[in-house]
């Protein structure tokens, strides 16, 4: 069975996007490692008996994964908080994705609606498109559901809750996301997927992806097929 092509998917109905990666690099002026590291200091101030291999731990959403498993409501909830504040504070400093500024404009051109599903929480989602004059452009937004790790992707729960919101039908809709939980959400959630590979392993690893992509710039181009964008010369921000 041939793959589906590039501008039938994105012009088909729904476009989800998560947010670090093909948005923006969330954590790229307020590194990941630092967040996660501040994180288990918090930890460690609660008294928290945990294992050796989470103080090495560089990406937060797996510390907080990991609160969520082994500790209680209350401290997940305290561990939330602070990575919530964390990222508002990161998206004031994130680095804009090449061409991904392009790919939500193109879409609101189009008619196409946007909508972002992250693991990311909504106020720093929504920051950083109010910063970047794009929040118009994109509802709904759906954020970390607080408190509650276990229903970050690869759980479909914030998918579906994206296609509710925009009274499609899930096979209407495409995600595109930079890691194997977008896409596993994606297939649990009976919607295409498109994987954003911004790293070279991951052009193998993401087999289950209906697309595999390289750059941001070829969404951008399937959306503008009259003005094809060059993705050698990224607008930017």
């Amino acid at each position: 069975m041939s793959r589906p092509k590039l501008a039938d998917l994105v012009g088909a109905g729904p476009l989800l996007l998560d947010f670090d990666g093909p948005v923006c690099s969330i954590f790229a002026g307020y590194p990941a490692p630092r967040v996660a590291a501040e994180l288990v200091a918090l930890l460690d101030i609660e008294g928290v008996a945990m294992p050796q291999e989470l103080r090495s731990e560089g990406d937060p959403l797996a510390v907080l994964r990991w609160v969520g498993e082994a500790c209680s409501s209350d401290l997940t909830a305290t561990v939330d908080e602070a990575l919530c504040a964390a990222e508002l504070h990161a998206a004031s400093v994130a680095a804009p994705t090449p061409f991904g500024r392009e790919v939500i404009l193109g879409a609101a051109a189009r008619g196409v609606p946007v909508a972002v599903v992250s693991n990311n929480s909504a106020v720093s989602i929504e920051a950083y498109l109010t910063a970047h004059d794009l929040a118009r452009y994109v509802t709904p937004i759906i954020g970390r559901a607080y408190g509650t790790p276990q229903l970050m992707k690869p759980n479909p729960a914030p998918v579906l809750d994206a296609v509710g919101a925009l009274g499609a039908e899930a096979a209407s809709c495409v995600l595109v996301g930079d890691s194997l939980s977008d896409i596993e959400a994606a297939r649990a959630a009976g919607i295409s997927a498109i994987g954003y590979a911004n790293k070279e392993w991951k052009v193998n690893a993401f087999t289950s992806a209906d697309i595999v992509v390289t750059s941001m710039g070829e969404i951008a181009e399937a959306l503008s097929p009259v003005s094809p964008v060059s993705p050698l010369s990224p607008k930017g921000d």
